[in-house]
């Protein structure tokens, strides 16, 4: 008799099925030619009809399946009937292939928390700089980030007819890391990716104190870390408190994974309970490896500004 999937084996199954569905209806949006985008604090922080469904069909199909996790999604939506067509039941086979590891093993329901962004990397995605977009499911227990998927929903989209276009990158703790490919900066160097839209004094400061040989700005906290892992950037630095646990939650446990290290601007690890504040008012500070070389250069004047 065979037994059945440990429970986050089988979330992360589900998870990786959803966010593909998530990169369906994102392809569909954008195709539509109508964004529908809504400034919600302000002209750099927007929701687009994009958000809005795939945030939907990730939280009610997690919920339908696994009715005691708590969800936690970035989009305050009023509650409203929700189109089948928006709900995805399938799972990976593939990620259940994998043995869960055991000190995860027995986890209930209830005592996980997932983090989603449905779309991280909006504002870049209503100008078109589409490969700098992210779905973010990050699976959450005891607090810390354990197990994640992140679907690149235009990842190779300017490589021809004939490509592939998106990807989903899934793995956890103690598990590993599938659909991706880690590449190491060149030796010596050092490359350092920041926020695009979201840039300010400090930001900047503290980049100037890494002594980098070069600086790269692009949207999205999932699409920085996806840069770490491949080798485009040895640090993703964010001196500011714009980023939140959603952002966060899915890119560190990934990263954790393969061995790499995110916390905030201190040096502090994040914590991902249910009642945790939403805000990363700390900033954030992430390697894959030589965390220590940055998180060594960040100037005391940057550490008073931002209190975790």
């Amino acid at each position: 008799m065979s037994t059945k999937p440990a429970l986050l084996m089988r979330l992360l199954a589900s998870s990786f099925a959803i966010a593909e569905k998530a990169q369906i209806i994102i392809h569909q949006v954008l195709s539509g030619g109508n964004l529908s985008i809504v400034e919600k604090t302000g002209a750099n922080d927007l929701q687009t009809k994009a958000d809005r469904l795939v945030q939907q069909s990730i939280c009610s199909s997690l919920a339908r399946k696994f009715p005691k996790l708590t969800i936690i999604g970035e989009e305050d939506l009023p509650f409203q009937e929700i189109d089948e067509d928006l709900i995805e039941s399938g799972q990976c086979e593939e990620v259940l292939k994998y043995s869960c590891p055991v000190q995860y093993s027995h986890f209930k329901e209830e005592e996980i928390v997932v983090w989603v962004d449905p779309l991280d990397g909006t504002k870049e995605f209503t100008e078109g700089f589409l490969d700098h977009v992210t779905v973010l499911i990050g699976i959450a227990c005891g607090g810390k980030a354990i197990a994640g998927v992140i679907n690149q929903p235009y990842y190779n989209y300017q490589a021809g007819a004939d490509a592939v276009v998106g990807r989903t990158i899934w793995g956890g703790l103690n598990l590993g890391v599938f659909g991706i490919k880690v590449k190491e900066v060149p030796a010596g160097k050092h490359i350092v990716t920041t926020s695009r839209s979201h840039s300010n004094k400090l930001v900047n400061d503290c980049i100037s104190a890494m002594n980098v040989d070069e600086v790269i700005r692009v949207g999205g906290a999932g699409n920085k870390v996806l840069q770490l892992i491949e080798g485009k950037a040895s640090a993703y630095i964010f001196a500011s408190p714009g980023c939140k646990k959603w952002d966060t939650c899915a890119p560190e446990a990934i990263l954790q994974a393969l061995s790499g290290k995110l916390t905030d601007i201190h040096g502090n690890s994040f914590q991902y309970h249910k009642d945790v504040k939403h805000v990363n008012s700390g900033g954030v500070l992430a390697t894959l490896k030589n965390f220590d070389y940055y998180a060594s250069r960040v100037p005391e004047s940057v550490k008073m500004a931002l209190i975790p």
